[in-house]
């Protein structure tokens, strides 16, 4: 398994990723139980797979309702999606976080440079406010190995944030914000700033606290309000334990473990080439411990070079977590 986890995050090309992506699939279909039946199900024979495209991709919903584990190691912790009053959280098992430190330790220095000397600002009470969170768990991690002392979160005291941005754009320290759709909002409304250096990241999601805006609006009153050009954004969710990330206008792109394709929105086990738009399925490599084939419940649209946009979700799907912003 360590060779394995080794290959995931030594890819450097497409046919790597092709053949990894295999390696990938077999130990899952045979250690997996909930994948193993889910195949078997579609009547899919495992050993006639040849490309990742013909790799059938488990529905999300079943992390709500199965353990969906592909080791029989101890369960080291459980993260949890934030779900909606009266609606069943998904579970997400992790029985090795050393992957989960490697995935988005790799894809942050990857989009982004060093993590060291970085000081990073968080703005997540929603997150802070209850357990079981990945996100909160990365953004422990990128604070305490960025080694910089302003690194750290803020709940609602925004005027101590603004003295903070303040002072770090006055010394010149390059510096992220991380901040829950709504949460940067509010900060804005009071304490509008001219920093042109931040980078903004956005999480998605306005958690019940105010009316959805579509991306267009909503980055460029964040883009105003902080003095910057552009608006980043985070797509992760409880299921992955990979991120792509958007630099501005809401394009996001994969780190080399992970990749995404298109089904058919009326034909759900169909991948679409010949169109632009669709259901999202991620393969996500770094998931090798879980399912690294899933079928989300986001509308995408897919760029030639691999790029993407997320422009919403399916009817009837609960809203949580990752970008959800409607176009």
């Amino acid at each position: 398994m360590k060779n394995l986890i080794k290959q995931i995050f030594s890819i450097s090309n497409n046919e790597q990723f092709e053949e990894t992506c295999l390696e990938v699939f077999k130990h899952q279909v045979e250690n997996c139980s909930v994948y193993k039946a889910y195949i078997s199900h579609l009547k899919v024979q495992p050993e006639g797979i040849k490309f990742a495209k013909e790799i059938p991709f488990l529905p999300i919903s079943f992390f709500k309702t199965h353990e969906v584990l592909s080791s029989k190691d101890p369960v080291e912790i459980t993260f949890s999606s934030s779900g909606t009053t009266g609606m069943s959280q998904s579970k997400h098992l992790v029985t090795d976080l050393s992957v989960y430190d490697q995935s988005f330790t790799l894809a942050f220095e990857q989009f982004y440079s060093s993590i060291e000397n970085t000081c990073f600002l968080a703005l997540l009470p929603s997150y802070l406010e209850r357990g079981g969170s990945s996100l909160i768990y990365m953004v422990d991690a990128l604070i305490r190995d960025s080694k910089h002392p302003d690194s750290g979160y803020f709940l609602h005291n925004h005027e101590e944030l603004h003295q903070k941005l303040t002072a770090l754009q006055a010394s010149g320290q390059k510096t992220i914000l991380i901040g829950v759709t709504y949460a940067l909002l509010d900060f804005i409304e009071k304490y509008p700033i001219n920093f042109p250096e931040l980078v903004v990241m956005e999480t998605g999601g306005m958690k019940g606290k105010r009316k959805e805006m579509v991306r267009e609006e909503l980055h460029q009153l964040l883009q105003e309000g902080f003095g910057v050009a552009d608006i980043h954004s985070e797509y992760g969710m409880t299921e992955l334990l990979g991120q792509a990330y958007s630099k501005g206008s809401g394009i996001f792109n994969c780190p080399p473990w992970m990749k995404i394709y298109l089904r058919d929105t009326n034909d759900p086990l169909s991948l679409v080439e010949n169109k632009s738009t669709g259901g999202i399925n991620m393969i996500d490599l770094s998931n090798v411990n879980s399912c690294s084939f899933i079928a989300t419940q986001d509308l995408g649209r897919l760029f030639p070079d691999g790029s993407f946009e997320v422009l919403g979700r399916f009817d009837n799907a609960d809203i949580r977590g990752c970008n959800l912003l409607v176009q």
